[in-house]
């Protein structure tokens, strides 16, 4: 490139101030091409974030909510920038404690913004995060995983990228000897990881179940139990994983903690995704407490979503099985039913009437059978049969009669209180059956 030459004959002072105005010139000439930029109309643009390494990807530049371009200068003046350069790269190529260091600064930035997050993945922080989940220093580990969970935080690419950089196979072996805070921090990472179940992505089940099933029966918060029961009910939503479940003893698990009024709800919505299936079914009818738990669960008039899941599950196990059917009835579900279709929300009496409809089918199908004339046999009635027959019309004579004293009651108490409650139990005991209009 050619540079014009000062004008000949000229002395030194001349020459001095024609290169002072050449050099102000060419100090001009990139703002003026900035300036010519900001004229044109505000589009999205590409730009590299400068982070002086090879590893680092180029970052996205977005345009304002108002509509104006957003370049790398506002960015730096928030601050946020230089920060995530240095810590990309002492994460990259820094010390252990450098790299605990930024493993804590990304955990920071990735809090505020959904577009940070996805830029800092575009940089490539997943994956040394990732290896230092393996670390065996216990702090270091907390680090990486806190980071990981912030990232993971509303990005569905972000969790596959964990998975496809091997999460899966740098979670601990053994989590039963960590810390309670270690243990949540755990399993809420693997709920993150586990919404993947519902997606196209390949998830392999098969690491994650033992490992929430070690940390669900090892842990005592309320808390991380919750988070372990969610994901195995994102893990249950897919029917090719309930073989998986079943063989791992799941099942008993889940009856277990559904008779805590706590964790009760998200347990059965876990059982009613496996009951639908035949490992489910098969696992739930070979369980001691069963169908007595989910006989219990539907008592709880203060839990209603409860009542409505231990309908469900029931509802499935009755289905075409007079042997479950039997078990029920002996359990005493019939009376629990009445109270349901009565005082229930309408979801649980619309279960509760469906499986007495089936119980009032069967026992008409049964006297059915011997209400006709038999070939080769002589017409009659057992007196045995009949007692069986007058005790049952004496119960539910009862039964019902309980079921409307406890609804008159209910009804009362919400209106007026529960002053009156003993005057109308008197009431209900010394009227009968007659003397109502219907």
């Amino acid at each position: 490139m050619s540079v014009q030459e000062p004008p000949k004959g000229s002395d030194s002072f001349t020459n001095c101030f024609f290169f002072l105005r050449l050099f102000s010139r060419m100090k001009r000439l990139p703002r003026l091409k900035a300036a010519e930029k900001q004229c044109e109309p505000p589009q999205q643009a590409e730009k590299p974030i400068d982070m002086d390494m090879d590893a680092c990807k180029e970052a996205r530049i977005e345009v304002g909510t108002g509509g104006n371009l957003k370049g790398r200068d506002d960015y730096v003046n928030d601050g946020w920038v230089v920060a995530l350069r240095k810590s990309v790269k002492m994460l990259h190529f820094g010390s252990w404690e450098e790299k605990e260091a930024a493993a804590k600064e990304i955990k920071r930035l990735a809090e505020e913004d959904l577009k940070r997050r996805k830029t800092m993945a575009e940089l490539g922080v997943i994956p040394p995060l990732v290896a230092m989940v393996g670390s065996e220093v216990v702090a270091r580990q907390r680090l990486a995983v806190g980071a990981l969970i912030e990232l993971a935080n509303g990005s569905f690419t972000n969790k596959a990228l964990m998975v496809e950089a091997g999460i899966l196979s740098r979670l601990p072996q053994n989590v039963t000897v960590l810390e309670e805070t270690s243990k949540q921090e755990f399993a809420r990472l693997l709920l993150s990881i586990s919404a993947l179940a519902n997606s196209k992505f390949s998830l392999t089940s098969a690491r994650i179940i033992p490992l929430v099933l070690s940390i669900l029966e090892s842990c005592s918060s309320i808390e991380t139990k919750e988070l372990c029961l969610s994901t195995l009910h994102n893990l249950s939503s897919v029917l090719d994983n309930a073989g998986s479940l079943i063989a791992t003893g799941v099942v008993d698990n889940l009856i277990k903690l559904s008779s805590e009024k706590e964790l009760s709800e998200k347990a059965l919505a876990t059982l009613g995704n496996l009951v639908v299936t035949l490992p489910g079914r098969k696992g739930l009818e070979h369980n001691a407490t069963v169908p007595e738990c989910l006989i219990e669960i539907m008592t709880w008039e203060e839990k209603p979503k409860c009542q409505e899941l231990s309908a469900y599950v029931l509802m499935i196990l009755a289905h075409q099985s007079s042997l479950q059917r039997q078990k029920m009835a002996k359990a005493g579900i019939v009376q629990v039913l009445l109270e349901v279709a009565l005082l229930g929300s309408p979801l649980a009496q619309k279960r509760a009437l469906k499986i007495l409809q089936w119980f009032k089918d069967e026992r008409q199908m049964r006297v059915g059978a011997h209400s006709g004339p038999q070939v080769g046999r002589i017409l009659s009635v057992s007196p045995l049969s009949q007692r069986d027959v007058d005790e049952g019309k004496k119960l539910m004579k009862k039964i019902v009669k309980q079921s409307l004293y406890k609804n008159m009651e209910t009804i009362t108490r919400r209106a007026n209180g529960a002053e009156d409650s003993s005057k109308l139990k008197a009431l209900v005991i010394s009227s009968s059956s007659k003397s109502l209009p219907y």
